[in-house]
């Protein structure tokens, strides 16, 4: 089955389809879900809000780009809407008060399974995690999660950079990088 059939057959109501759907994207889409959320129940909240907005929202979808695409930027808008309500990310760590001890330089470990990334950038800070997820993963721009978030681009960028001196600073920590270790 294309998934303009099973687009079609979820909006004509089919329940099968409908489940099927679900089936196809649940997985990955609680990855997502479990990158901007601080716990595994808040992030089924988040899946299951984001799902009612994707069932909601299937008649408009035109096939122009892919379904999962489509889905994903559902879902990623939700997480942020869930984020917005949230007060908790008011009260992120005081940039003053950690002690960046590394330099700006991107870094990429591919020795970290997806699991233990998962659960170090969850230890970081909301507001850093949002605006790394945002701009590392989704491939968003400073602007766009500026946008998003209702702040400047120079305070999505600054985040991103101690997001990332944030998550170096714990993967030496756990072993998973040696101090000296610097890619460019």
């Amino acid at each position: 089955m294309t998934d303009e059939q099973l687009v079609k057959e979820c909006v004509s109501g089919s329940a099968v389809a409908q489940k099927k759907f679900y089936d196809l994207f649940a997985r990955k889409m609680m990855g997502v879900c479990l990158r901007y959320t601080n716990d595994f129940e808040e992030a089924q909240d988040v899946l299951q809000e984001g799902f009612i907005k994707i069932f909601n929202k299937l008649p408009d979808f035109e096939s122009k780009g892919s379904l999962e695409g489509w889905v994903r930027r559902i879902m990623v808008n939700t997480a942020l809407d869930a984020y917005r309500r949230s007060k908790k990310h008011h009260n992120d760590v005081d940039v003053d008060s950690v002690g960046y001890m590394l330099d700006s330089h991107d870094f990429i470990v591919e020795s970290i399974n997806a699991e233990d990334l998962l659960k170090i950038i969850q230890t970081i800070p909301e507001g850093y995690r949002v605006v790394f997820n945002l701009f590392a993963i989704e491939g968003y721009s400073h602007k766009e999660i500026a946008d998003h978030l209702g702040v400047t681009e120079s305070t999505s960028k600054s985040q991103y950079s101690r997001a990332k001196k944030m998550l170096r600073k714990l993967l030496i920590e756990k072993d998973f990088i040696e101090e000296g270790e610097r890619e460019d």
